[in-house]
């Protein structure tokens, strides 16, 4: 999308992120032919856009085991993805609520793997001084498990932690 990449490009964090519903408010506004509320046109559309994606969307069985298997541990979510239709796909799963928070890249502006991400999430978990305290486990080596590594923090690769917890019937 042109409007995204144009955006993104223009930014001037190394890893730049946009609110998506912005996009499709901007596209709403440029191109209707009567007065509309475009900021909740704007958000109404991504949703749409994305809804036709969520019927093959599904968690892995692994990571709902692993999610209950540390139910009394304290747990966050660093995404890259837009709070605009992420939020209502966890809240769909049932996922939200597992988490003690989720950081949204779309809500600060620039994304994984910038590690102003992990410095918030240990600053909200009140351990940003104890890194080694925290436990890191993502999908991307790049994106996940490079940065948390950089900051201290312990990480693993998803697949490695179902195995690692026996969970990867």
């Amino acid at each position: 999308m042109f409007k995204v990449r144009n955006r993104m490009e223009h930014s001037e964090e190394i890893y730049p992120e946009v609110k998506v519903e912005e996009i499709f408010a901007e596209i709403c506004r440029e191109n209707s032919v009567w007065k509309i509320d475009e900021n909740k046109l704007g958000v109404e559309t991504s949703r749409v856009f994305r809804a036709a994606s969520i019927r093959k969307l599904r968690p892995f069985p692994q990571s709902i085991k692993l999610i209950e298997h540390c139910i009394n541990v304290p747990k966050c979510i660093i995404s890259n993805g837009q709070r605009v239709f992420s939020e209502l796909e966890l809240r769909f799963f049932g996922l939200y609520d597992y988490f003690d928070f989720v950081i949204f890249s779309s809500d600060v502006g620039y994304q994984k793997p910038d590690l102003r991400l992990f410095m918030t999430a240990l600053k909200k978990m009140g351990l940003e001084l104890e890194p080694k305290c925290v436990m890191s486990i993502g999908d991307s080596y790049e994106n996940e498990i490079l940065p948390a590594k950089k900051l201290g923090i312990h990480s693993m690769h998803i697949e490695d932690a179902w195995k690692h917890f026996g969970l990867n019937d």
